[in-house]
């Protein structure tokens, strides 16, 4: 497993691209949680999510060892960053999305100067094909989550959080593949263990809830969950086993609380952060923590969202 050191070693390597987000506060979602709420911004960071942290680690390390192209497989924020931090290193990468992948993150993954290569509609289709292409090439495969360095890049969150917010209680982490969770871990419970951390997924992709009441890696079909950026259907092997030690706690969010959280967030708050990111705010606004009267950073892990998609996210506040 990886060890704060190698969190805190992630963070001189990051240092020079990625942004020391802000904290932002609300005092009405504040009163509605019965809590001091925090917001760690990571909607405000470069290309959009906390992704890029582990994609600067893990390819910066990936070039000092020799690498001159790289690879990725997603349709999104992993893709994006890779392609971000490639660029910066004056190094080729290909990210491998699905077929049906939306425009807008093509263009995006390409403004960053990534090539695109379409390959299949599942991870198991694109991982295998970005893995060939790093082989043909003599370059590195970037995984997205399963991987001591990009958990290390992301667990510099939890390191500034100890900075950013005088005696906090609580960290609220949103839980796909578990990369972004089992970092911040790492650095909050090697650093205080008295610092509760509660993941969150939403019910139609409890991948990670199932495998921590089963003791061990559960898989579950393909989600159709609106939180888009948390549909993997297993945890990690590597970032599974920092869960069991680590991890205080796991709620699960529906469909609609996501929804009426993501509105709350956009009208009150005027942010705009992606529906994955959402998860944090529902589980305290809808009492799913059981918590009172404490200091609680929710992890806002990004802001990449589809603009022809956010009517369908909102909840009419009239009705």
């Amino acid at each position: 497993m990886i060890s704060l050191k190698d969190v805190k070693d992630g963070r001189e390597r990051i240092s020079d691209i990625a942004y020391v987000t802000p904290i932002l506060q609300s005092r009405q979602l504040s009163e509605i949680c019965g809590n001091q709420m925090f917001l760690k911004s990571e909607h405000l960071q470069k290309t959009g999510s906390f992704k890029i942290r582990g994609a600067i680690n893990k390819i910066i390390h990936a070039i000092e060892n020799g690498a001159k192209f790289v690879t990725a497989a997603s349709s999104g924020n992993h893709g994006q960053a890779v392609a971000y931090v490639a660029k910066k290193y004056g190094v080729p990468a290909t990210i491998v999305v699905p077929e049906n992948v939306s425009k807008c993150k093509v263009n995006a993954i390409q403004t960053y100067g990534g090539k695109v290569e379409m390959c299949g509609t599942t991870s198991g289709e694109r991982i295998p094909r970005a893995q060939a292409i790093a082989n043909q090439e003599k370059g590195v495969y970037i995984p997205p989550y399963d991987d001591p360095l990009i958990m290390a890049g992301q667990g510099t969150i939890g390191l500034e959080i100890l900075e950013q917010v005088e005696n906090v209680d609580v960290i609220i982490v949103p839980i796909g593949g578990g990369g972004l969770i089992s970092g911040i871990l790492t650095a909050i419970k090697e650093t205080n263990p008295k610092i509760k951390v509660i993941g969150v997924e939403p019910e139609l992709a409890n991948d990670t809830y199932l495998s921590l009441q089963n003791e061990k890696i559960t898989t579950i079909p393909v989600s159709q969950t609106i939180a888009d950026g948390l549909r993997t259907n297993q945890p990690g092997d590597l970032t599974f086993p920092v869960l069991m030690k680590y991890l205080d706690d796991i709620v699960l969010v529906s469909e609609d609380e996501i929804r009426q959280s993501f509105s709350f967030v956009m009208e009150r708050t005027k942010q705009l952060i992606e529906t994955s990111a959402a998860v944090t705010i529902a589980a305290a606004m809808f009492n799913k923590l059981n918590i009172h009267g404490k200091n609680i950073a929710t992890v806002i892990s990004g802001g990449n969202v589809d603009l022809d998609k956010v009517h369908q996210f909102i909840v009419n506040s009239e009705k």
